[in-house]
């Protein structure tokens, strides 16, 4: 499937040392935040000859992902971005049938998850290399696509100043480094990290009825999410779209067998939340030791 995302990009032009053309290098980004960004890098660009812009009238961000665009190889691709993910996978066929364009427009591998495929900025006025007609989709599929494998993208998914990191998976992402430093937050994020306790973690879930039918549209973002027993709390929806949504919930209540959740203002919306097939083991282990003794 192929998308264009909601992403904005931005670029930082740069006079190169030797005469000719400058450099360019193109970001995507959060088109919510982009104009506080750009704001952001102008304020700590001090005398650095560069020019910051927002280029998104100019370029657009596509993305193509689904099953039959999953890596099983690491890249051997640009060592030096690998280390830090973006850049890590140039899709090769992309790169060649760009080519022709005269600007070496390239899909690169999506560096948070396989099942993310290939991201790429490309100009408005032109159609990626590798794109057929029949298989170009809205943005609705590819935000419903990482709904359901648990991917929270942008300040609305991942609260800006209230997000814990952690409990948002980007652990698991290629999001965190452990061995580089230091930023805000940094010990805090360690120091649980090697603890290795984290009792909550964004989820995705699906919404249905008594019957276990799929019910769209039926709960909203910021409903909240209880145990139907206890009627305790135990999470949030943070976003919704059409029967899936995603959630920050407590584990050992989502996760127990035989527990039933639901919206806590609406009894005939139930709840199942879904563990994503790429979280490592350990992310659950504590909780299928106490499924197993129970």
């Amino acid at each position: 499937m192929l998308d264009r995302t909601g992403s904005a990009p931005e670029t930082g032009e740069k006079p190169a040392e030797e005469e000719g053309e400058p450099a360019e290098v193109l970001a995507d980004v959060d088109a919510a935040e982009v104009d506080e960004l750009v704001a952001c890098f102008k304020r700590y660009r001090l005398r650095s000859k560069v020019e910051i812009d927002n280029v998104s009238e100019n370029f657009a961000c596509w993305q193509r992902f689904g099953r039959n665009l999953v890596h099983t190889e690491p890249s051997t691709q640009e060592p030096e971005a690998q280390s830090i993910g973006w850049g890590q996978g140039v899709d090769h066929a992309g790169e060649s049938a760009a080519q022709g364009n005269g600007h070496g427009w390239q899909w690169l591998k999506d560096p948070r998850l396989d099942y993310l495929g290939y991201r790429g900025i490309f100009p408005a006025d032109t159609i990626p290399p590798l794109v057929e007609s029949d298989k170009e989709a809205d943005e609705r599929h590819y935000q419903l696509w990482r709904i359901e494998n648990g991917i929270a993208e942008g300040s609305t998914e991942i609260p800006k100043g209230e997000a814990i990191p952690l409990e948002y998976n980007l652990a698991g992402l290629n999001a965190i480094s452990f061995e580089k430093g230091c930023y805000i937050g940094q010990e805090l994020i360690a120091r649980t990290h090697h603890r290795g306790v984290i009792r909550k973690r964004l989820m995705p879930m699906k919404f249905v009825d008594e019957k276990g039918q799929e019910l769209d549209q039926a709960v909203a973002p910021g409903s909240e999410v209880v145990n139907e027993a206890s009627g305790k709390k135990i999470g949030t929806v943070n976003t919704a779209l059409g029967s899936r949504g995603m959630g920050l919930l407590r584990l050992e209540e989502a996760l127990k067998q035989g527990s039933s959740l639901r919206i806590s203002d609406n009894k005939d919306v139930r709840v199942q939340a879904i563990k994503p097939d790429w979280w490592p083991s350990e992310w659950t282990q504590m909780v299928d030791q106490q499924s197993a003794v129970a």
